[in-house]
Parts: C-alpha cells; structure tokens; sequence
C-alpha cells in the first residue's frame, strides 16, 4: 500500500499555514517534500514534523531550536531526542513561568492604577 501523500495547497490548508511559511521551512530544512517536477507532496514523516513544528512554535521554541531537536531523532535515535526535549521544556516552563510573574505584576499595576484613577473621578 503507498503512503499517503498530500499537496501542498492541501498541506496549507491542513495546518492553517500560509505557502510562504511552508516554503520557508522547506528551505530551513525542517519539512524535506518529495518533487515532481514543480509539485510538492507531503507524506506522513513530513505530517508529523509539521505537527511537531507548530507544536514547538507554539511553546515559544525558535524555529532554529526545533530544527536541531528534530535532527537528533535521524542523527541519536528517540531516547537522545527525548531527553534533549525534557530538558528544552524544562528551561521553557521556566522561562513562561518568569513570564507569568511578570504578566502578573503588570496586571496588578495596572488594576491599581486604574482603580486609583477611577477614586480621583468619583472624589
């Protein structure tokens, strides 16, 4: 049985991309689509990665460090992958964490300031 495979309209569509975004990451080397002639399609391998990609990206991961982190599955093998991932979520839960405090903080100051605002209106 031949595996699936999905245009690149169709690969757009599917992950909500524009085709600028899958070009580039075509040419970061992060998604490797089989040619024909002009057409690119997608298979499963190329799926996932993009799953793996938007999922990174959504974390706050820089395209750079996700290109690395997926090499190391070809270049390593999954257990090297995984630990590299557990210590790449670890440094990013602390760093949104710091994130969070800050956004918190600022939150504050700004319903304080508002609140104090409001106080002098109704004086």
């Amino acid at each position: 049985m031949a595996e699936e495979r999905i245009s690149f309209k169709d690969m757009c569509t599917r992950f909500d991309v524009t085709p600028r975004t899958l070009r580039y990451y075509e040419y970061i080397e992060l998604l490797s689509p089989e040619k024909d002639g002009r057409a690119r399609f997608y298979g499963p391998r190329e799926v996932a990665r993009m799953t793996l990609i938007l999922r990174g990206r959504r974390f706050g991961f820089s395209l750079e460090e996700i290109r690395q982190w997926l090499l190391l599955y070809n270049e390593r093998g999954t257990k090297e992958q995984y630990s590299v991932w557990i210590s790449m979520a670890d440094r990013q839960l602390a760093e949104l964490g710091k994130q969070r405090e800050e956004l918190d903080a600022t939150i504050a100051d700004l319903k304080d300031l508002r609140d104090r605002t409001q106080a002098l209106l109704d004086d």
